[in-house]
């Protein structure tokens, strides 16, 4: 598990700024005709780059792989000797004054990759610092091969992901070990790729076409002329930190760049929370039914077949009585599953309508014969999403078969549980309620915050940071010796913060029951609780929505733990806040836990702890 104690990260350098260059029609000139020119060639091909090779010595001295791409023509070869430079120089001065004159009167280099200097692949440095010298005269970036100090760039150890139909995907990914160990480097990127779905590169490739269908309404309608702005607010790279930005529901009078905001936004949601292997698998058609977002009756098209639908194991036939089965699925940890939940999904389910929060670590223990639909609760879209999954839950049971209605954590602690239950009552089916490990609990507890704890909390009480349809909820006000839980706040956090702190008749603090809470009590944001990419910012209410603001993405899900619990077992620990004068020392209890100096305002943890392993 990985720490840091710092009021903002401290830049430490020796890295390199990862950029992802867009090389279209700009040209790439590689300097040398060997087998390492034939693979920059290649990389800057792959992206849509144009190619020059110069070189001495001839093409006929060229390695047989740029001989074949400058034969196709896909590479421009340029014999260096053969270029004109100063009538009086000779040998190297001649090269380096015909390259001068070359670039001069070239348009559109943007790259150099300096891969040989001189005939016979003899390297000389000096001739190599020429080189640069000319290049970067021009404002253009070199790659000099084994000469670091001569490189204001390098080539990442990278992989190109397929795509759905074998071509290649837009998915790569490259390792950089900044000049330390390329071989590991190579070998790192492999341990990526290994562990990657391999269906990555379609899943990108599906992502990229539902953002395109997304946009598509409001383009046709303006003719492709957008506004800057308005081309800006249909982007979401980089603008926005968490897919689960408030945005109003539906409505009839919504314009086209309303609408296709909205989509945009859903492809957000897709992205964060469907598993890789379904996005993989979507079809233009399943992609307009996700972004038309429809409250349609009938069951969705968008279900994940994994085989044909059969009867469960225990089933005799499929004319026996359906049933529906309300199961809780845990923070998300598979290993925190209860036996009753693995049963359901592993022996009982014919059908299994998921919530889009649970993770794909424990939709992968479904066998491949059961169907599995995820929810469509978009930001403005819950309510209709909520009524096509109890719908279509009905609709199978009718048909005999078993539905597991999967939800994550428990499904009585803000799963809608209760509502289910009374709908499917009134349509003829008792469900089972089979609890699940909440994550009002757990997620705590992964983190080493206590949700009771003598000495520090004596009782605790869950909430939600959001009502219903989006609305504000009033939250409970300050108690010492209390633990509060928010679930489903952290992207509301500036009005759950300001609903918390600020006094009675002073702005919005009419929407808390009970005392403000003071700036310095504890708080932790948990999120991803339970999975390998956890992440627990530990602050305090006055500081907090800056240290969220500075961690950049928001992981979703998230959730708040607000009071002094959350400090209770840091360190040496801290088990008595409720002993005489604990109030007048908080300032102090504060500062030491955060980071035992004065200034740091927060911490973040990544990750589990590796004991974890072992389940």
């Amino acid at each position: 598990m990985q720490e840091q104690a710092v009021a903002y990260p401290t830049p430490t350098g020796g890295a390199s700024l990862v950029l992802a260059f867009r090389l279209q029609s700009s040209i790439t000139l590689v300097l040398g005709s060997g087998s390492l020119a034939a693979s920059r060639a290649f990389s800057a091909l792959d992206a849509d780059s144009k190619v020059v090779i110069l070189a001495t010595g001839g093409l006929n001295a060229a390695c047989n792989e740029i001989q074949w791409r400058t034969a196709q023509g896909q590479v421009t070869f340029v014999d260096w000797d053969s270029l004109p430079g100063s009538s009086t120089a000779t040998g190297h001065e001649k090269l380096i004054g015909s390259l001068e004159s070359y670039l001069t009167s070239t348009a559109g280099v943007r790259l150099v990759c300096m891969t040989e200097t001189v005939t016979g692949h003899h390297r000389s440095r000096s001739f190599a610092e020429k080189v640069y010298h000319v290049c970067r005269g021009h404002n253009i970036p070199v790659n000099t091969t084994d000469m670091p100090d001569l490189c204001d760039f390098t080539f990442t150890s990278s992989h190109r992901f397929e795509g759905a139909d074998g071509s290649s995907s837009p998915l790569q990914i490259g390792v950089t070990t900044n000049g330390q160990g390329c071989r590991l480097a190579g070998r790192i990127k492999r341990d990526i790729v290994s562990r990657l779905p391999k269906e990555a590169g379609a899943a990108v490739q599906k992502v990229g076409m539902m953002r395109a269908l997304a946009k598509e309404k409001v383009m046709r309608s303006k003719e492709d002329t957008l506004e800057e702005d308005e081309e800006d607010e249909l982007e979401e790279n980089g603008r926005v930190l968490t897919p689960n930005r408030p945005v109003p529901s539906r409505n009839a009078s919504e314009t086209d760049l309303e609408s296709s905001k909205r989509r945009i936004k859903w492809v957000a949601q897709v992205s964060e929370y469907w598993p890789i292997s379904k996005l993989a698998q979507m079809s233009e058609a399943e992609m307009e039914e996700v972004l038309a977002g429809d409250d349609s009756p009938a069951p969705s098209p968008l279900i994940q077949h994994f085989g044909p639908v059969i009867p469960s194991i225990h089933s005799l036939t499929l004319t026996r009585p359906g049933r529906i089965l309300l199961v809780g699925s845990g923070p998300g940890h598979p290993s925190l599953l209860t036996i009753a939940t693995h049963t359901a999904l592993t022996k009982l389910a014919d059908l299994v309508l998921s919530d889009k929060l649970v993770p794909d670590a424990v939709l992968a223990l479904i066998p491949k014969t059961v169907q599995v639909r995820i929810a469509k609760k978009f930001p403005g879209n819950a309510e209709g999403a909520q009524s096509e999954m109890m719908e279509a839950a009905v609709e199978a049971a009718r048909r005999g078969l078993t539905v597991v209605r999967l939800k994550q954590g428990d499904p009585v602690v803000y799963g809608r549980a209760g509502e289910e239950v009374l709908y499917f009552r009134a349509h003829g089916f008792e469900p089972i309620v089979v609890p699940g490990v909440s994550s009002a609990l757990a997620a705590p507890t992964f983190a080493g915050i206590p949700v009771t704890q003598r000495g520090v909390a004596e009782s605790f009480i869950v909430c939600t940071g959001v009502g219903r349809q989006g609305k504000e909820v009033q939250l409970p006000g300050y108690e010492r010796a209390r633990t509060l839980v928010v679930l489903m706040g952290v992207a509301r956090l500036p009005q759950v913060i300001q609903a918390l702190t600020v006094a009675k008749g002073q702005g919005q603090g009419g929407r808390r029951e009970g005392a403000a809470y003071p700036l310095h009590t504890p708080i932790a944001i948990i999120e991803r609780a339970s999975m390998p990419d956890q992440r627990v910012i530990s602050s305090t209410l006055k500081d907090v929505v800056r240290a969220l603001e500075s961690v950049g993405e928001q992981r979703p899900p998230g959730m708040m733990i607000i009071g002094w619990a959350v400090l209770a077992l840091w360190g040496k620990g801290d088990v008595d806040v409720l002993g005489e004068g604990g109030e007048s020392s908080d300032e102090e209890r504060v500062q030491r836990w955060l980071a035992g100096k004065e200034g740091a305002a927060w911490r973040v943890s990544e990750g589990l702890d590796d004991s974890w392993e072992i389940f």
